[in-house]
């Protein structure tokens, strides 16, 4: 069996049935669902794609993936619309919401397979390269896209603090001395007094309750994130 899960979501069961049957045939795990209202009550990080249509009842597929794209539990799971709206600002209201591709109907499975299998690959290829997430409990620290998020919401911190948490959170338990922490980052920097590392530290702690705790001082030494 694939390993990459599909979620299909339309309101017609009909077109659910068959991409269905035949992304099954294919190999992959699919599920369907057949309003955005029902989405909204899933666990989406299991799916590796959702195929969305765009006409649907209350929530629209626009609507719904504009919501999905503003939720960092979700904002990189891989789409595509599908739809009978094919116009040229259509398309481009899709893919401005975030959309890996746009297929019109009436379409062929060949042409929904093909799509399918490139974003996949494509969306496979991207978790290879991308750099790590730093992790601890309910604090992530992704080094590529400069963020922070706190138990599912994003911590709006400065340049310096978020360099100070990920140089901490990169070896968890090494202690840096405040010339290190300088030295890693103000660097040629000049007059920068181990006072400014204290306060810079004091506002992160702060920004990332409970988890500020975990950023010890080692008295005499510097700082430490902690994880015992």
């Amino acid at each position: 069996m694939n390993k990459d899960r599909i979620l299909v979501v339309d309101d017609e069961e009909d077109i659910c049935e068959i991409l269905k049957f035949n992304l099954e045939s294919e190999g992959y795990q699919v599920d369907v669902a057949y309003s955005a209202e029902e989405v909204l009550q899933l666990d989406l990080n299991k799916y590796n794609l959702l195929l969305l249509d765009v006409m649907m009842g209350e929530i629209s597929g626009f609507k719904l993936a504009n919501t999905l794209k503003h939720n960092n539990r979700y904002d990189n799971i891989p789409l595509i619309f599908i739809t009978a709206k094919g116009t040229e600002n259509d398309t481009l209201t899709g893919f401005s919401l975030g959309a890996d591709d746009y297929i019109q109907k009436p379409f062929s499975i060949k042409e929904v397979s093909a799509r399918v299998k490139a974003v996949l690959a494509r969306s496979s290829k991207s978790r290879e390269t991308d750099s790590p997430v730093y992790s601890f409990l309910g604090l992530q620290v992704d080094e590529e896209k400069k963020r922070v998020v706190l138990d599912g919401n994003k911590v709006v911190l400065s340049r310096k603090e978020f360099e100070i948490l990920l140089l901490l959170i990169r070896k968890p338990g090494k202690v840096f001395s405040r010339a290190d922490i300088i030295h890693s980052i103000w660097k040629d920097e000049d007059n920068v007094l181990d006072r400014t590392v204290d306060v810079n530290v004091t506002r992160l702690r702060k920004k990332i309750e409970p988890y500020g705790r975990q950023i010890v001082t080692r008295q005499g030494y510097g700082y430490c994130f902690d994880v015992n």
